[in-house]
């Protein structure tokens, strides 16, 4: 349905390590934007050290990073304690004025960033109307926790409508299903 492409993201991965980076990189992605909670960690963690990892990863392949949150900066800064990355905080996703931000602070073109985030509505939402690629990965969530928001219900809905379009680019990036 045209009425949900603006949501539509790019690609889809299981989670931020089912993506083939260097794929990206081959195909000319110079930075990655990242969401952080339900992205890389469940919702106000700590990062860890598998995601801190990551970060060493990319880098050493050549990858930029930024993290974009609608959360503050005490929080951002809890988070990369770890980490050395580019950040921006209370972006006020989806609002496209911080994706331009992001792209303006990494020094590339909106066609060679990505997006990866865990919501239609904000990160995906925003990395369309900024014209950057966007990545939806699955919510991270405990295994204790057994309800979603009323959203995530919503997103499932638009997901169906994608997996049956046109709109899957990057599909042979990731290594997670699709």
């Amino acid at each position: 349905m045209r009425l949900f492409e603006k949501y539509y993201p790019r690609g889809y991965a299981k989670s931020v390590f089912a993506i083939d980076y260097t794929k990206l990189y081959e195909k000319g992605c110079r930075a990655v934007i990242f969401d952080i909670d339900n992205t890389l960690v469940h919702h106000g963690d700590n990062s860890t050290p598998e995601v801190d990892q990551l970060f060493v990863k990319l880098h050493a392949a050549g990858l930029k990073t930024l993290l974009l949150t609608n959360n503050d900066e005490e929080r951002v800064l809890r988070f990369i304690k770890n980490i050395e990355t580019e950040y921006i905080c209370d972006a006020e996703k989806p609002d496209p004025s911080g994706y331009i931000k992001a792209i303006e602070k990494l020094g590339v073109k909106r066609s060679q960033a990505v997006v990866i985030g865990d919501q239609l509505f904000t990160d995906i939402l925003g990395a369309n109307r900024s014209g950057i690629a966007g990545i939806l990965v699955r919510f991270i969530k405990l295994p204790e926790e057994k309800r979603i928001g009323k959203r995530r219900y919503l997103e499932k809905l638009i997901m169906l409508f994608w997996r049956h379009s046109k709109h899957k680019k990057f599909n042979d990036i990731y290594l997670g299903e699709s």
